[in-house]
């Protein structure tokens, strides 16, 4: 390992790490419960071509490689291998071009959220993807598919990613896709590698497609008197042509938490609160205030006749707040004790009876399971409180055995990383985990790319 370290130096001169210089956000993302790993080398490239130098040393020393954006990670797709190299994108943090004729942002891997959304806001574009934290990174957004609550409206990411610029453990560099929102020229590599958590190859650049920003947004909180009162309303809201921008769920106990550690001050009146269960937040939006104002009168309506408690609209700040509460309930169930975190996906239509089961899994393994989510495309978060590890395991495996049954997936947004491999390899077909195994011979022969992840 220090041939490789001196290798490195060459490559990336000053800028490589070992040893005790390895701080310890390096050694983890965040992870519930995971084991921080402190690498052999850290590198900080601070372009393409030396991203492909790195990868063709470390295949032809068989040295693992594990790509890292901000580590904001949920899933363990960043952590180290403790013989291996970390490729840290801190340096290539810059967004290359905002091309407003074909609505498109160019950006290196390690540009955050934050940093693109002032700058599209500074010529009237958005980049609408909105998971959680917006400290994290475009490179880390990609490799997961990150979604967030946008989704219901925008999609994830894989629906903003055009084209990509690629280092593979060959040393090549590739190209994929363009400033282009349709294509019929071969294999779609861009896609291949969006959501492949760092296995098949680096991403150093990316194409993404912008939205026109819109002028006004509105939020309203609706209240309900139980959970699968919100599940029933979520396909009429979808189907009613208001097109939510934001269309969430919080149970009760979850809002709790959230208003309580956010000191939120909503306005509903205690005697509501008594009889809410769950509640639904919806924002709309529009470049037109009047009609903006419409939408929230028909909203409101609708909701109250899908049984509605109340409907409240909200004033700018709290809604700001409540919606930055709702980006940070992960943070919230960390902070109280949550043992792990999922976040498995399912039709619409099969969200009341997945909660039933949930339910009555909770129950059967005396575990409390509380959450939240996107319901409006079924990505459904759950924090589970469950301190013996076997029976978490368990827990877990019902879950998202459950969800795979009504036609659903273990994860939505998050990945599989290490945290979820073992529910993956033991739920998901065997034909396709060994075609997917194939895929990753025929871009990694040598297996460097963050071995551990997906696959054991």
């Amino acid at each position: 390992m220090a041939d490789i370290g001196a290798r490195l130096e060459e490559i990336c001169a000053g800028r490589v790490l070992s040893g005790d210089a390895i701080g310890d956000d390096y050694t983890h993302d965040e992870t519930l419960g995971g084991e921080p790993v402190r690498p052999a080398h850290v590198v900080l490239p601070e372009d393409a071509d030396e991203v492909a130098a790195i990868l063709k040393l470390a295949a032809e020393t068989g040295t693992p490689v594990t790509a890292r954006g901000s580590g904001s990670g949920l899933s363990g797709s960043a952590v180290p291998h403790p013989d291996g190299i970390l490729v840290s994108f801190e340096r290539m943090n810059k967004i290359l071009e905002i091309d407003t004729v074909n609505h498109v942002a160019v950006v290196q891997p390690g540009v955050t959220l934050t940093e693109l959304e002032e700058a599209t806001a500074a010529v009237g574009f958005v980049y609408p993807v909105y998971p959680g934290e917006l400290s994290a990174s475009l490179g880390g957004n990609v490799n997961t598919n990150a979604g967030g609550m946008r989704a219901i409206k925008y999609g994830v990411t894989r629906h903003h990613v055009l084209g990509l610029q690629a280092a593979l453990p060959t040393g090549e560099v590739i190209r994929t896709g363009g400033r282009f929102v349709k294509a019929s020229t071969g294999y779609d590599l861009t896609q291949l590698i969006v959501g492949s958590e760092g296995t098949l190859a680096l991403v150093t650049e990316a194409v993404l497609k912008l939205q026109p920003r819109l002028a006004h947004q509105a939020t309203i909180l609706v209240p309900f008197p139980d959970l699968a009162s919100v599940m029933t309303a979520v396909p009429k809201v979808v189907g009613s042509g208001l097109g939510p921008l934001i269309l969430e769920y919080i149970d009760a106990l979850t809002m709790g938490a959230i208003t309580y550690t956010h000191d939120l001050q909503l306005g509903i009146p205690d005697e509501i609160k008594e009889k809410a269960q769950a509640f639904l937040v919806v924002m709309l939006e529009n470049n037109s205030a009047g009609r903006l104002d419409e939408d929230i009168e028909t909203a409101g309506e609708l909701l109250t006749e899908l049984g509605a408690l109340d409907v409240y609209s909200l004033p700018g700040g709290a809604a700001r707040k409540l919606v930055e509460a709702r980006e940070n309930a992960f943070y919230t169930a960390k902070g109280v004790g949550a043992d792990d975190i999922i976040d498995t996906v399912l039709p619409r239509s099969s969200l009341p009876e997945f909660f039933t089961r949930v339910l009555e899994i909770a129950q059967g393994n005396q575990t409390l399971v509380i959450g939240c989510g996107h319901a409006g495309d079924g990505n459904v978060h759950l924090a589970v409180f469950q301190k013996d590890p076997e029976v978490r395991h368990r827990v877990l495996h019902e879950l998202f055995a459950s969800g795979m049954a009504l036609g659903g997936a273990i994860s939505g947004e998050h990945g599989i990383g290490r945290g979820k491999k073992r529910h993956f390899l033991e739920l998901e077909d065997p034909g396709k985990i060994e075609l997917m195994r194939r895929i990753k011979q025929a871009f990694d022969p040598q297996g460097i790319l963050n071995p551990g992840v997906l696959f054991d």
